[in-house]
């Protein structure tokens, strides 16, 4: 086995535990009992509304930006986009560890959207996850054809991911408790 085969062997079991660890972790978080600590992460919703509009400004730029053959810059904006979903994620881990969960209270026409919303965002969030740690191990280490053929899948999930987490948390807004 090359050097390349073996580095790639490793970066996909890396990518594998994580998209297993990861979503068992956030899952056994929401299902903990509320910490009591709910005051001092009360601002994380709209910082992670925040953190996926960033994400996805990054994103739409990126693709404007190789669509347009700045590669340098597509790369900047795709690296800025898994930074600010990363800090997102620890983030998220953070509030739900702190705080109990919050019931939807919306009637009406609302309810069904929003429950359809948040399930499609919840499983597609669970899939890009070693999509988009895929993508960017094969356009880091210049796999690029590799990397074309993941990423036209992973943008525009990614992309929708980051635009209904925008959308779930101004349907939830108000129901926080804070």
């Amino acid at each position: 086995m090359d050097q390349s085969s073996a580095r790639d062997q490793r970066a996909t079991y890396i990518i594998a535990t994580l998209s297993i660890v990861v979503p068992i972790v956030v899952a056994i978080l929401m299902l903990l009992p509320d910490t009591g600590a709910a005051e001092s992460v009360r601002n994380l919703p709209l910082f992670h509304a925040t953190l996926n509009a960033l994400t996805a400004a990054a994103l739409v730029t990126g693709y404007f930006f190789i669509k347009n053959g700045k590669i340098i810059n597509h790369r900047f904006c795709m690296i800025l986009a898994f930074v600010l979903s990363s800090i997102f994620l620890v983030s998220y881990i953070i509030y739900h560890y702190n705080t109990g969960h919050t019931a939807f209270g919306g009637e009406g026409w609302v309810r069904p959207f929003y429950f359809t919303l948040l399930i499609s965002h919840i499983v597609l969030a669970t899939a890009i996850l070693p999509m988009a740690l895929l993508s960017m191990y094969r356009g880091l280490t210049n796999q690029i054809s590799k990397h074309r053929s993941i990423a036209k899948w992973t943008f525009p999930i990614w992309l929708y991911v980051a635009i209904s987490g925008v959308l779930v948390y101004l349907l939830m807004r108000p129901y926080y408790p804070f």
